[in-house]
């Protein structure tokens, strides 16, 4: 067999890809990434595939991933079986208690449990739970503040069991990486009266990295990133540029809460936050063990350039 023989070559390109990467497994081990889980990359066969292989990758190479699920199809799909209609206020679901029932079903059920199964078929151990699971979370209704486009006025919408964390408490999260568990969490949690309050996936995901000051957050979604005048993906931004892009217009439409997430994250403790693509297969790797990395990194201000 020569070098050029398709074998060796693609043997040798496999060698050299992990060579590459080997500063970046020591850069990251130890170090706990909370991955948010959701969009295309959630309802594709061969990305989620994808994406269990790589959360299982993270944890045998010695980092510790936790894992923070949505699941809006799956939700929809099963409201429609059982004639529920649902309206929206600026993406957020408005939940009524029958409604909250089955949200809690969907999302504890059978969502967590498949991707928990991803990890698990890909070769390390994931355990499902949710934010109620060892009192993760606590929340407190959620409030929307909408204008009248006639009048004016400003009123606040109750948007009936829809809630934001109000404290987190990451011990459950750590027992279970410390067992070599990887927590696969489903955004529902318990408000301080023991209600159920449905969470918007990406802040639950921004809560949870900030409490376990995380070294990265993930938020997989269906966009390369946050991009410029020019339609160019932005690499990196610190928090006051990120902040100075939404008050300019530059960071618009659905890209905004995704950013203040980010943000509200690095606030918290998270040392640095990523919006990616979770359309590109492998873009978790991609992001941590190559020196581009995949998408916008979002770091508080005055600490170094993540790299």
């Amino acid at each position: 067999m020569t070098d050029d023989t398709p074998g060796v070559v693609d043997a040798l390109q496999q060698a050299a890809t992990l060579a590459s990467a080997l500063p970046f497994l020591r850069r990251y081990a130890g170090d706990t990434i909370v991955v948010k889980y959701g969009g295309h990359a959630m309802g594709d066969a061969a990305l989620s595939k994808d994406f269990g292989s790589d959360i299982a990758l993270l944890k045998l190479v010695g980092i510790n991933p936790i894992v923070v699920h949505g699941g809006g199809p799956q939700i929809n799909r099963m409201l429609e079986r059982l004639q529920l209609k649902s309206s929206f206020v600026d993406g957020l679901r408005v939940t009524d208690s029958s409604m909250i029932d089955v949200i809690e079903m969907v999302l504890c059920g059978s969502v967590n449990k498949e991707v928990a199964n991803l990890i698990n078929r890909a070769g390390a151990l994931a355990v499902g739970i949710s934010g109620k699971d060892g009192g993760l979370i606590k929340a407190r209704k959620l409030l929307r503040a909408v204008r009248d486009p006639v009048s004016g006025i400003e009123q606040v919408l109750d948007l009936g069991f829809v809630g934001e964390p109000h404290r987190v408490d990451p011990q459950v999260l750590y027992a279970l990486s410390g067992s070599g568990l990887i927590p696969v969490v489903a955004p529902i949690a318990a408000g301080e009266n023991g209600e159920t309050y449905n969470i918007n996936a990406d802040t639950a995901a921004g809560a949870i990295a900030g409490a376990v000051h995380a070294t990265r957050m993930l938020m997989l979604t269906d966009v390369p990133g946050v991009l410029d005048g020019d339609g160019k993906l932005i690499p990196e931004l610190t928090a006051e540029e990120a902040r100075r892009g939404i008050a300019s217009g530059m960071i618009s439409g659905g890209m905004i809460p995704k950013v203040e997430t980010c943000l509200q994250a690095v606030q918290a403790g998270a040392k640095a936050a990523v919006i990616l693509d979770g359309r590109v297969p492998h873009a978790c790797l991609l992001e941590l063990f190559t020196k581009s990395g995949s998408g916008t990194l979002i770091r508080a201000d005055g600490t170094a350039s993540a790299g």
